[in-house]
C-alpha cells in the first residue's frame, strides 16, 4: 500500500473539489480524507501505487468546471490503518494561499429546478449548487466554509442538509445552497420602507411595477441595480434625470439573445461572453437603419443616445430571471444601472440602499442576504474577435494574473478615475473590483474596505506602496495617510500603463518595447498634462521618444467638460482663425470668446498637454459633433460613432501630423486641424471628417513606430491607454503595424484605461528586492518618496 499527501492549490474552494475529490477517490477504492485550509485543498489518499498516481494524475485533468488548479503537490506518508475516504472539517490558520471564487451565473440546471413546477426550488429567488452561485461576494474569510460566508445566518433544513451531505447530490458541501424554507427571503418594499403587496409574490408585483413605468433598486450579487423597463421612453428618461446621468449609456439587460439580435450585431465570440459563466455587459456595435421584427422589442431611445454600441447582458442571477420571465409578463428588456448616485461607489447595505437611493427609485426589491463585498458588473467588447475587458470586476475579481517577473509584497492604488488597486506577491498579482472615481468621499471609504478585504483572502501583507506620480491625486494621498512608515513609490501614469500590458503578456524583465500610451490625462514628468507618448519602455524606466506637440488646456477640467474650448485652443496652437462659421465657435457663449482668448494668448491658467484624448474630443467639436460633454470621452465616443456610419473611406493625404526634429519627437496636428477647418467650411459630412481623422491618427503611430524602431531596433508596439478602447482605431493600428513587421502588444483581460494602471505600478515598483532597478538605456522610476 502507497499513502500520498496531496495539496493542491489555486481555485479550489467553492467551486465543489472536495466533492469531486470525494468521487474520485471513492471510484478507485482509496482510503483517506480531504480538507480545506489556507493553504488550499489537502488531501491524504492510500491505496496501490497505480490507483494513488492515478487519483493525483486525474484531480487536474478532471476538476470541475470553475475550478482553476495552478498547483498540484504531493509527498509521501507512511500507511496508515484507514478504511473509507471522507470530507473533514475545514482547517484554518496558517498562511493564506488559496484562491477565492468569482461570482459565477446560474447554471442550466438550477435553471431547469427554478422553471420546474413539481421541484422544492421552483421559483426560489436563491436557486445555487455547486457549480454556480455566488463566491467572492459573499465570502468573509478563509477557508471557504459556509460559517466564512453571509450564509453563516442561515441554518438549513433538513432536506437541504440531507443535501449538502449527500456526496452523490449536486449541492454536496455547496456553501450558498438554501432553499425557501430556510434561506434568504426575497421582498419588496417602498421607499418609506413599507412592504408591498404583503403576502404575495414580490417578483410579480416588481414586474407589476416595471409595466408600470416606475424605477426599482433591485439587489443583486455584488450591489444593488437600478432597474426599467428599457422600452419605455418615459421611465428610462426619469431614470436618467434622477441619477443626473447626462446622455451616458444605460446598460441593458435582455431576457435573451433572440431579443437584442435585431438591435446589434453579433459574432460568435460575442455570444460566449454574453452566455458563458462570467456574463459581463457585453458592448456591441446597433445596426444602422434595420427595423425590427414584429413583437421584437425596441429600446428607447434615451438608452444610449449617441451611443454607436449597445451594452447588453444576460440574467445571471435567479432574481434576473424571475424578473424577465416573460411568460408571466415580465419585460423582454430592462436598464440595468448601477445602484448608487453619480460618482459615489454601489450602495451594498439594505438600510443605505434606503436612505442613498430613496430619491431614485420608487420601489426596492431586497433580500436578507448580506454583501460582503462590493462588485460592479464588468464590462467587455471584442476587438477584432478577442475580447477586451474594460471594467475588470463581477465575474473575473479576484482571480489572480500571473506575472513574468517575481514582486515583493506590494500595494498599488491606482489612479483616480476608473480606480482598482493591485496586491502583488511573488508571481501573482490581484487587481480589486473596479471600485470608481475617487472624487467622491464614499469611495475613498470604500476603497479602504476593499483593500483590507482583498489583504485577507490573498493573504498578501504589503511592505511596499505605489502610487501614480501625479502630487494632487487621491489615491496617492490615501497611499501617504496609510503607509505606516513603509516606502512609497511614485509611477509615471504612461510608464504604468505600457508596464501593464507588458506584465499582462508576459514579458521576461529586460524586454522593452516600443509603448503607444493615448489616453486623457497623465501627469508628466515636465509638469505638463501628457496623454499622446510615444515611450521605449521596460519595467525598469521609459524615456519619451515622441508626443503629440504641446497644445495649452485652458481651465483645465472645464476644457474636458467643454470640447468647443479644446477645439478653439487647439485652432489656436496651429495658428488658424476661430472663424464664426467653425462649430466650437458657434457654440463658445459670446461672453467667453474674448475672455477664452485673452487666457490662451497670456498663459492663464492654461497647462500644456499632449493629450490625444484631448485632440479627439477637440476634432469632435470642430466637426460639429460634440461641444459639450456630460460624461467621460462623450465627445470622443461621438467621434467614433461618426466614423462608423461612414461605413469606410480613403485616407486623405491633407490629414496629416507635422513630425519634428530632435528628442523626444513632436507630432504638431496643426496640418489635420487646418483639413478638417477647410472640409466644415466645404460643409464636408462629418462622418467622413470622422473616419479620416481616424486614419491620421493611425498612420501617424505607424510612422513613429517605424522611426522608433530605426533608432532603438525594438520591433514590438505594446498600444495602451483608454484611447484604445475604441476599435476602430486599434484595429487601424494593428493593420498598419503589422504590415510594417511590428509585433503588437495590446489589452485582453487587464484594462486599457486607468482600471489596469495599478498592475503596471506594482511591478514597476517592486519587482527588484530593493527597490526599482535599470533596464538597459532607459531611467530608473523617481525614487522613493521620503
Amino acid at each position: 500500500m502507497r499513502r500520498a499527501r496531496v495539496v493542491v492549490r489555486g481555485v479550489v474552494q467553492g467551486v465543489g473539489f472536495r466533492p469531486f475529490v470525494y468521487g474520485l477517490a471513492t471510484g478507485l477504492g482509496l482510503a483517506g480524507h480531504v480538507t480545506n485550509t489556507g493553504d488550499g485543498v489537502v488531501v491524504e489518499v492510500q491505496g496501490t501505487p497505480a490507483d494513488v498516481e492515478g487519483f493525483r494524475a486525474r484531480l487536474a485533468a478532471e476538476a470541475p468546471p470553475l475550478a482553476v488548479v495552478e498547483s498540484v503537490e504531493s509527498s509521501e506518508l507512511p500507511p496508515a490503518e484507514e478504511s473509507g475516504f471522507a470530507i473533514v472539517a475545514s482547517r484554518g490558520g496558517g498562511p493564506v494561499r488559496t484562491l477565492v471564487s468569482p461570482d459565477t451565473a446560474t447554471c442550466d440546471a438550477c435553471l431547469a429546478e427554478l422553471a420546474d413546477p413539481g421541484d422544492r426550488r421552483h421559483g426560489h429567488p436563491f436557486i445555487t449548487c455547486t457549480h454556480c452561485g455566488p463566491r467572492f461576494t459573499i465570502v468573509t474569510g478563509l477557508p471557504y466554509d459556509r460559517e466564512h460566508t453571509t450564509m453563516a445566518g442561515f441554518p438549513l433544513c433538513p432536506e437541504c442538509a440531507r443535501e449538502y451531505h449527500d456526496p452523490a447530490d449536486r449541492r454536496f458541501h455547496a456553501q450558498p445552497v438554501a432553499c425557501p424554507s430556510c434561506g434568504p427571503r426575497l421582498r419588496l418594499v417602498t421607499a418609506d420602507g413599507r412592504e408591498a403587496g404583503a403576502g404575495g409574490d414580490p417578483v410579480a408585483a416588481a414586474r407589476a411595477l416595471l409595466a408600470a413605468g416606475a424605477v426599482l433598486a433591485v439587489k443583486g450579487l455584488g450591489g444593488y441595480h437600478l432597474a426599467c423597463d428599457a422600452t419605455r421612453q418615459d421611465a428610462v428618461a426619469e431614470l436618467r434625470r434622477r441619477k443626473a446621468r447626462g446622455d451616458k449609456p444605460f446598460a441593458l439587460m435582455a431576457a435573451g439573445l433572440r431579443d437584442v439580435e435585431h438591435l446589434v450585431y453579433l459574432d460568435e465570440r460575442e455570444r460566449e461572453l454574453l452566455t458563458g459563466r462570467v456574463r459581463p455587459v457585453v458592448l456591441l456595435r446597433r445596426r444602422g437603419g434595420v427595423r425590427a421584427t414584429p413583437g421584437a422589442p425596441v429600446p428607447a431611445e434615451a438608452v444610449a443616445p449617441g451611443s454607436p454600441d449597445l451594452g447588453v447582458m444576460l440574467p445571471y442571477t435567479p432574481v434576473h430571471h424571475l424578473l424577465l420571465a416573460t411568460d408571466a409578463g415580465g419585460p423582454r428588456l430592462l436598464v440595468m444601472t448601477s445602484g448608487n448616485l453619480s460618482g459615489e461607489p454601489i450602495v451594498t447595505d439594505d438600510a443605505e440602499a434606503l436612505e442613498r437611493l430613496s430619491a431614485l427609485a420608487d420601489a426596492f426589491l431586497v433580500h436578507d442576504r448580506p454583501i460582503h463585498v462590493p462588485c460592479d458588473d464588468s464590462v467587455v467588447r471584442v476587438l477584432d474577435g478577442e475580447p477586451l475587458v474594460l471594467r475588470r470586476s463581477r465575474g473575473y475579481a479576484p482571480l489572480p494574473l500571473t506575472l513574468p517577473v517575481p514582486v515583493r509584497p506590494v500595494l498599488a492604488v491606482g489612479g483616480d478615475l476608473k480606480n482598482a488597486f493591485c496586491l502583488a506577491e511573488g508571481g501573482r498579482a490581484w487587481l480589486s473590483a473596479h471600485v470608481g472615481d475617487m472624487d467622491d468621499l464614499a469611495t475613498q471609504v470604500q476603497f479602504g474596505r476593499a483593500v483590507g478585504q482583498l489583504e485577507s483572502v490573498t493573504g498578501v501583507r504589503p511592505g511596499l506602496l505605489a502610487a501614480d506620480a501625479h502630487p494632487g491625486y487621491r489615491s496617492g494621498a490615501w497611499a501617504r495617510r496609510h503607509r505606516a512608515g513603509r516606502p512609497l513609490a511614485r509611477v509615471q501614469h504612461h510608464h504604468a500603463h505600457v508596464a501593464a500590458l507588458l506584465a499582462e503578456h508576459g514579458v521576461a524583465d529586460g524586454g522593452r518595447v516600443i509603448g503607444v500610451a493615448f489616453d486623457g490625462t497623465g501627469h508628466g514628468e515636465d509638469g505638463a498634462v501628457w496623454g499622446g507618448e510615444f515611450l521605449l519602455a521596460g519595467y525598469g524606466g521609459f524615456r519619451r521618444f515622441a508626443h503629440l506637440a504641446y497644445v495649452p488646456l485652458p481651465g483645465g477640467d472645464a476644457a474636458v467638460r467643454r470640447p468647443y474650448r479644446m477645439a478653439l485652443a487647439h485652432l489656436y496652437a496651429a495658428g488658424i482663425a476661430p472663424d464664426p462659421g467653425l462649430p466650437p465657435v458657434a457654440a463658445c457663449p459670446d461672453g467667453e470668446l474674448p475672455l477664452l482668448r485673452a487666457q490662451l494668448e497670456r498663459g492663464l491658467n492654461c497647462a500644456p498637454t499632449s493629450s490625444m484624448g484631448r485632440l479627439f474630443d477637440a476634432v469632435s467639436s470642430l466637426a460639429g459633433l460634440c461641444h459639450h460633454a456630460g460624461h467621460e470621452a462623450q465627445a470622443a465616443i461621438a467621434l467614433e460613432a461618426a466614423a462608423v456610419r461612414a461605413g469606410g473611406a480613403d485616407a486623405d493625404p491633407r490629414y496629416r501630423f507635422r513630425l519634428g526634429d530632435g528628442a523626444p519627437l513632436t507630432a504638431d496636428a496643426g496640418p489635420l486641424l487646418a483639413a478638417v477647418a477647410e472640409d466644415v467650411r466645404r460643409h464636408v459630412a462629418p462622418e467622413s471628417i470622422a473616419v479620416r481623422f481616424h486614419l491620421a491618427v493611425a498612420e501617424l503611430v505607424r510612422s513613429v513606430c517605424r522611426r522608433a524602431r530605426e533608432a532603438s531596433g525594438l520591433s514590438t508596439v505594446a498600444l495602451t491607454g483608454g484611447v484604445f478602447a475604441n476599435t476602430l482605431l486599434a484595429s487601424a493600428c494593428l493593420r498598419g503595424l503589422e504590415a510594417d513587421g511590428f509585433t503588437v502588444l495590446r489589452h485582453r483581460a487587464v484594462p486599457p484605461n486607468d482600471g489596469g494602471l495599478a498592475l503596471g505600478q506594482a511591478v514597476v515598483a517592486a519587482r527588484a528586492p530593493e527597490g526599482p532597478g535599470q533596464t538597459g538605456a532607459v531611467p530608473a522610476i523617481p525614487a522613493y518618496d521620503k
